[in-house]
């Protein structure tokens, strides 16, 4: 197994700066979505703390969408036990988001929420459930029953995770988001206890008869959020 703390931060203009080529899908209520394509978890996050820590009261809200190469995040809250229990060569990052151990990779869509609670009146539980919405009634419009738990955050459909959720706030402000199993390898979760819960099954929209891009996916995600922060 390889781990990695991510102490050497990389500047939240180095991650943005090729924005015009990553593009971006519009701006509702002052909730401005970028999209950042790949990229590497650990540049990502230190972008998300850096803007969060230095964002003026006046700064608009932003979802950044995005995918990462393979990766295990491992919570404020994660345990040793439920680190990997084999060595298949992914990375595990330390991080300072809410929650267990979980895995990201390509196909899955992710959406960090960078929001101002404070000017929004908005306090966690009610963001969780926000975003727990928003990925059950797209899912309910492609014909998917999904539903959150209120003693493991996420959105499951027939017992199964589809969508895991992790947030820091920090200053009234919040970062991280939700991580959404569109079209991808699942079986780096075989090797975890998702969540911190042994044996939890996981599941994705592909595997549910949900055949579009990861991309549009997270698009249509993203807006469904967007119209929920109107």
């Amino acid at each position: 197994m390889q781990q990695a703390d991510a102490r050497q931060a990389s500047p939240a203009a180095a991650l943005l700066a090729n924005e015009a080529a990553s593009g971006s899908i519009g701006q509702t209520a002052g909730v401005r979505v970028r999209e950042l394509g790949c990229v590497d978890y650990e540049p990502t996050w230190r972008a998300m703390q850096s803007l969060t820590a230095q964002r003026p009261g006046h700064a608009a809200d932003e979802l950044w969408l995005l995918e990462h190469p393979p990766v295990y995040t491992l919570g404020i809250a994660g345990r040793s036990e439920h680190l990997p229990r084999v060595a298949n060569g992914i990375p595990v990052v330390r991080t300072d988001r809410g929650g267990q151990i979980t895995y990201h990779g390509p196909g899955q869509v992710v959406i960090y929420l960078l929001l101002d609670l404070r000017r929004r009146g908005l306090s966690v539980r009610p963001l969780v459930r926000l975003m727990e919405q928003a990925v059950i009634e797209w899912l309910a419009a492609h014909g998917i029953q999904a539903e959150g738990r209120t003693e493991a955050p996420g959105v499951y459909v027939r017992g199964a995770k589809i969508a895991a959720l992790g947030l820091r706030i920090r200053n009234g402000c919040c970062y991280h988001g939700l991580a959404f199993n569109a079209r991808m390898d699942l079986s780096p979760f075989d090797a975890i206890d998702p969540c911190g819960y042994a044996g939890l099954a996981v599941t994705q929209a592909a595997d549910l008869g949900i055949t579009a891009d990861p991309a549009l996916i997270g698009r249509g995600l993203a807006r469904e959020i967007q119209r929920r922060l109107s």
